[in-house]
């Protein structure tokens, strides 16, 4: 069986009689064994996967109107991410055996429109990294070239897409989590709006923050993804009934761009990732869009920025696994404190008890007003200043990261290289507006994939997306 490069594709196949549900969840599967060293899963559902694409099978012979928008369509989700009778441990062993009750509301609604779900997919523990190497089940490798990261912290779900074992992924972006995997891997990656699909059953790491995203091969099955799990939702307030816009597609419109040309023509950036963000720039212009450099004088202010506010939030969110309720207790525990303390200090990786650790300092009495209160009279800054870009311009340019995917161990020993890696991808998360990584090239020195990002103003998803072809 051949590659499917989209969902309409497959399902296509599917409908002239090419093909069946069955064959094509063999075929990922297959997919799947050829690539295990990529250690893209941490579990697979071989069996249940099967079973599914069997009752869609029957349902479509039995009436081919009756199936789903993604009948056939093969999905992994993120290890962050809650299905009802599967484990999901964060990738941390402070979850380990841990199943859940329920399913997140982003998996209802794909199950409802007669998704396959193939498997869960590794990544940093509880989403906090950027290298994918901060796993309890181990790093995973880039399918371009398995010496160097993927990206994190959904560096899993990118090479499931990657290494052509499923039609899409599940991630989720809470500082560009979605979109710099989606660039060092060379697939299309998308963080909607803050609330345009609903958190219910996300492990929580920064709650003002965190979102779904989605990974794919072609635009226009994220449109579809998002068109099916957005929406209100009554387990969270934070998901409003936005009306939904028209989808615009194939927009050939002309544009008005901004960029940020410190970004780009900066020394600290990578000479490949230069070259490919300008070529792409001349291509916009070429088209007939307005591609303008804008000051943007708040680019110092990202990273401290994110990084005050996600730890606090972490830290509050993290709180709850201790050792009591479920998850990992420490056998050595022989009183009430070691089992706080010691179950804690065992489940959780150096990374999680970095991140926790400041986080309780930055609330800690004393310390809270010189860093939360600052932290977020600085967000509202950045995000006024995006704002008022948004009124003169449709979309933002920006990289995807400063460079391309690196090697193992480049950055891991260096918490501030790693967080800023992320320094293009958190103004997203910080302003709450929506972002997508396309793949723009390779850099002409290690053959890596290149990726630049788009940003609209909130809820211009469909003007986004439209925009870059879906």
């Amino acid at each position: 069986m051949s590659k499917f490069d989209s969902i309409s594709d497959l399902q296509a196949a599917v409908r002239s009689g090419s093909t069946s549900c069955r064959a094509i969840v063999e075929y990922y599967l297959g997919q799947i064994e050829k690539t295990k060293d990529l250690n893209a899963y941490v579990e697979v559902w071989a069996e249940e996967a099967l079973q599914q694409a069997d009752k869609l099978d029957r349902k479509f012979r039995e009436n081919p109107a009756s199936v789903g928008r993604l009948f056939g369509a093969v999905i992994s989700i993120k290890d962050l991410i809650c299905y009802a009778g599967h484990e999901v441990t964060g990738a941390s062993k402070i979850l380990k055996g841990f199943r859940s009750l329920y399913s997140a509301t982003a998996v209802e609604r794909l199950l409802s429109e007669d998704a396959i779900l193939i498997g869960r997919t590794n990544c940093d523990q509880f989403g906090m990294g950027s290298t994918n190497e901060n796993s309890a089940y181990g790093p995973v490798r880039n399918a371009a070239d398995p010496d160097r990261v993927p990206g994190g912290s959904s560096g899993g779900a990118a090479v499931s897409v990657q290494a052509d074992t499923c039609t899409a992924a599940l991630g989720t972006d809470t500082g560009g989590s979605v979109r710099q995997p989606a660039g060092f891997c060379g697939i299309w990656g998308f963080k909607p709006t803050y609330g345009r699909i609903s958190r219910h059953g996300l492990l929580a790491y920064g709650s003002s923050f965190d979102q779904i995203g989605i990974f794919a091969q072609k635009p226009a099955d994220i449109a579809l993804l998002l068109d099916i799990m957005q929406g209100p939702d009554e387990f969270d307030s934070t998901a409003p009934d936005v009306p939904k816009q028209e989808q615009k597609q194939h927009d050939s419109g002309r544009r008005r761009i901004a960029y940020f040309s410190q970004t780009i023509d900066n020394e600290s950036v990578d000479a490949g990732v230069r070259s490919v963000t300008r070529s792409y720039i001349d291509g916009l212009v070429q088209a007939g869009h307005q591609v303008d450099p804008v000051d943007f004088d708040l680019l110092d202010y990202i990273i401290p920025t994110y990084y005050v506010l996600t730890t606090a939030e972490a830290s509050s969110n993290l709180s709850r696994y201790d050792g009591i309720r479920y998850g990992h207790r420490s056998a050595g525990a022989r009183n009430l404190e070691e089992t706080y303390v010691l179950s804690r200090s065992e489940g959780f990786s150096e990374e999680v008890k970095r991140r926790i650790l400041l986080g309780t300092f930055v609330l800690s009495s004393g310390y809270y007003d010189a860093y939360y209160t600052k932290a977020q009279q600085a967000r509202r800054l950045i995000r006024n200043r995006i704002q008022e870009i948004f009124r003169g311009y449709d979309f933002i340019l920006l990289p995807v990261a400063p460079s391309v995917a690196g090697r193992f161990g480049e950055k891991s020993e260096d918490p501030v290289a790693m967080y800023l890696s992320d320094i293009y991808t958190v103004l997203a998360n910080l302003a709450g507006i929506p972002a997508i990584a396309v793949p723009a090239g390779k850099d002409p020195e290690t053959g890596m994939p290149i990726g630049v990002q788009l940003m609209a103003d909130v809820w211009k998803e469909e003007d986004l997306l439209g925009f870059v072809g879906a």
